[in-house]
């Protein structure tokens, strides 16, 4: 199929959420591309139209003219030939339930949401084609790989993927988005993207209370290489190439992930290894850690699909309130087997 060249000359662009990687990657668009970025909450979006720049979420960052901030989700749609969407796992399903009927038929969607619906078990595209129309289905684009937005909105060099199962509507994408600092490669595994970009918060946890608990650089490197060994095992048993695994949103996003002082569900396994219960550490941060309900679905598809994943199981008995050093004992005296188990 022949790309179709979104970045010719400049188009609509919507952002559905204003969170740190919805601003980052509206400030990313603006530069070849008119950009409508969605805000649920209506006076944030009035202080981004004000102030022109995001009070809550990179704050330090000054959004360019091309940007315009609104809490009308038909109005931010509105001839948008792009639409990304940046919006917590939980609040996929209704929001672009909503989105779907505004949304132009010849639209390309790029979603950036790394996390399972907990409810179902689906990945994220699952959701969106359970409630988009279908003419959008071949249109849905993954976006992920080690990037955090900080760093991609101050021009640090960041390499992510963008997989679609038709190829050309991800170099379209990757065409429209890619930047001297952001360079976007494209993939066609969309399964395996999603899984990698989900199951690494998890694996992140888990690092984070090793390392909350002073285990080690052995026990990170291990709880790391054993836990892509996981996300490669439900990866394939769901369709995934398990290659895929090897590459940035694979390999690339669990490294970051697991070892960024960015990254928040590393900040989590942080303060559970130091003895603070889940609830006390959810209710002082300002944004969402996907992480901590990707390890109830994560569990819940291992089980479904009878798939071994012993750090995952772990990470949830810990967030359920088992001591730390418990989990980890339990992890490291399971019975010895061959490494390719």
């Amino acid at each position: 199929m022949r790309a179709v060249r979104l970045a010719a000359m400049p188009l609509p662009v919507a952002v559905l959420g204003a969170g740190s990687f919805g601003t980052c990657l509206a400030v990313q668009a603006a530069r070849e591309c008119d950009v409508a970025i969605w805000a649920r909450d209506p006076g944030l979006a009035a202080a981004i139209q004000r102030e022109r720049r995001n009070p809550r979420y990179l704050s330090e960052v000054e959004l360019p003219p091309g940007i315009r901030a609104t809490a009308n989700l038909e109005e931010a749609l509105a001839s948008s030939e792009l639409v990304i969407c940046a919006i917590p796992s939980h609040g996929v399903r209704e929001v672009m339930g909503r989105a779907g009927k505004a949304m132009d038929p010849g639209a390309i969607l790029v979603s950036t949401v790394k996390g399972i619906e907990e409810e179902t078990g689906m990945l994220m595209h699952q959701v969106l084609e359970d409630v988009l129309p279908p003419a959008l289905h071949p249109r849905l684009t993954v976006l992920s790989g080690p990037s955090f937005a900080h760093e991609v909105a101050i021009h640090l060099p960041t390499a992510v993927t963008l997989a679609c199962r038709q190829e050309a509507f991800a170099i379209s994408v990757q065409t429209a988005i890619s930047s001297p600092w952001f360079r976007c490669y494209t993939h066609d595994d969309v399964i395996g993207v999603e899984v990698g970009g989900a199951l690494k918060n998890v694996i992140a946890i888990a690092v984070g209370m090793c390392d909350g608990l002073s285990l080690g650089l052995n026990a990170r490197a291990a709880v790391m290489t054993r836990g892509l060994r996981e996300i490669t095992r439900l990866g394939e048993k769901l369709g995934a190439n398990p290659v895929t695994f090897q590459g940035l949103s694979g390999m690339g996003d669990l490294l970051l992930t697991c070892t960024g002082d960015l990254s928040r569900n590393r900040r989590v396994g942080l303060e559970l290894g130091h003895g603070r219960r889940l609830r006390e550490i959810v209710s002082g941060m300002d944004q969402v850690a996907e992480g901590v309900r990707t390890t109830y679905a994560v569990c819940e598809l291992a089980t479904r699909h009878q798939v071994e994943m012993p750090i995952c199981f772990a990470v949830r008995s810990v967030l359920e309130g088992a001591a730390p050093e418990e989990a980890v004992h339990h992890v490291m005296s399971r019975q010895l087997r061959s490494e390719m188990e």
